[in-house]
């Protein structure tokens, strides 16, 4: 598996393939949701306060693996999954053209064409995507082993949009956790805040 970027999700047509900016490409999210691991990762503590200074740097694709590979056990069975994911949504697309019968079989056909040739972006996408969404259920569970009741952070590099990601699945877990997010003025510069409720 390898992760790099490769933008939003495709939007194909006989015409050619146009690009989904309502759905961006999740590789974005996954540095600033590797530095929350690594400030999360201290485990269950009495200690209440625990201060960690983001790093603020973009990590290389590798650095990514190397990070996922550390705080996500079943990182094998996310490689497995992903390939059938992307495979199934290329199927999906192709079955939507083969029985849409307002199309020509030429318009059919070149559809189809622009779907096969955008076969390897929707794996890297699918990939990107797996991996972010493994980082925030390792979020997830960090948050639940070490009791997290609050986490602050800047309001740059999209700690906001993970923690807001993050929400959602603290809330479908097994035994959800409640959390909301809110924005905070000190000293003239803007910090989010992330209040956590375990039931």
């Amino acid at each position: 598996m390898k992760l790099e970027y490769v933008g939003s999700m495709p939007r194909v047509s006989s015409k050619g393939v146009s690009f989904d900016d309502t759905k961006p490409d999740k590789y974005i999210l996954l540095s600033p949701a590797i530095d929350l691991l690594e400030a999360l990762s201290y485990g269950p503590t009495e200690a209440t306060k625990h201060l960690y200074n983001t790093k603020g740097k973009e990590y290389s694709s590798s650095e990514l693996m190397e990070a996922l590979k550390k705080h996500i056990g079943n990182l094998n069975e996310v490689i497995a999954s992903r390939d059938e994911k992307a495979h199934n949504l290329v199927q999906e697309l192709m079955d939507r053209v083969e029985t849409n019968e307002t199309l020509s079989e030429d318009e059919k056909k070149a559809w189809l064409a622009n779907i096969e040739l955008m076969r390897n972006y929707y794996l890297q996408f699918v990939t990107n995507d797996s991996a972010y969404g493994c980082a925030l259920q390792a979020l997830s569970q960090q948050i639940h082993d070490a009791l997290v009741k609050e986490v602050s952070f800047p309001m740059f590099r999209n700690y906001g949009l993970v923690l807001h990601d993050l929400i959602n699945v603290l809330e479908n877990r097994k035994s959800p956790i409640d959390a909301t997010l809110s924005v905070e003025n000190i000293d003239g510069s803007l910090f989010g805040k992330l209040t956590i409720k375990h039931r």
